[in-house]
């Protein structure tokens, strides 16, 4: 099956790179261009892609609005957003994730790590393990939003206790097979557990579930040091 992404950044040259590299793939595609967020969201309105390699600082409307937008959007429950930035450690991308994102990667990632990126996101997973990633929700997620209310309470009452376990291993940036080792059983029976905690919770795919765990505070941040 053909990756179908959309691509948005207002740099012409880098978006021409970056279509290259993955035109270069026999299994994904760049389906369009977009030079800022509004045009990102109405080609994905347009195109229904799989993944959008969004750009954070762009004119006009930036690329957390248009994070914002396409993951709230029911038509585009199937397209994953990874969030391409100059700045790692930067609140904007901790509020992408909160939008909806599926994780991040630095502008100086390397070919492969983009391409295995993509196919990370598209798959449903996340781009929560690196250790820029977890210092983001560390320090940004467990806090609310600037100008925003303060968020509702999730309720966990509906998952098991394995279920809250595994919960709380993801949110720490583990994979699926490091949890199955911790916790002696399968990585197939991790990922159920994984997959029946987005259900019953909601959550549009692991980065969402990761933000769940730190706003309900099944997870504590952890001290800046």
């Amino acid at each position: 099956m053909t990756i179908r992404v959309l691509l948005a950044d207002d740099q012409a040259l880098l978006r021409a790179t970056f279509r290259i590299l993955i035109d270069s793939c026999d299994d994904m595609e760049v389906v369009a261009e977009a030079a800022d967020g509004k045009e990102a969201v109405a080609l994905a309105r347009t195109h229904r892609p799989d993944l959008v390699l969004m750009d954070i600082r762009m004119p006009g409307t930036d690329g957390l609005a248009a994070t914002s937008a396409i993951c709230a959007d029911p038509d585009l429950a199937d397209t994953r957003v990874l969030i391409l930035t100059t700045f790692e450690i930067d609140e904007y991308v901790a509020e992408a994730l909160r939008a909806g994102a599926s994780g991040f990667l630095g502008k100086d990632v390397t070919a492969d790590a983009l391409l295995a990126g993509v196919r990370t996101v598209a798959a449903g997973d996340s781009l929560l393990s690196p250790l820029a990633t977890r210092t983001v929700i560390t320090r940004f997620l467990a806090a609310p939003a600037k100008g925003a209310r303060s968020a509702v309470p999730v309720d966990l009452a509906a998952l098991t206790a394995r279920e809250r376990e595994v919960m709380a291993w993801v949110a720490e940036g583990h994979s699926n097979e490091e949890i199955a080792g911790k916790l002696v059983v399968s990585p197939l029976t991790v990922r159920t557990h994984v997959h029946r905690a987005m259900t019953k919770l909601g959550a549009r795919d692991r980065a969402q579930l990761v933000v769940i765990a730190y706003q309900s505070g099944l997870v504590q941040a952890s001290p800046r040091g």
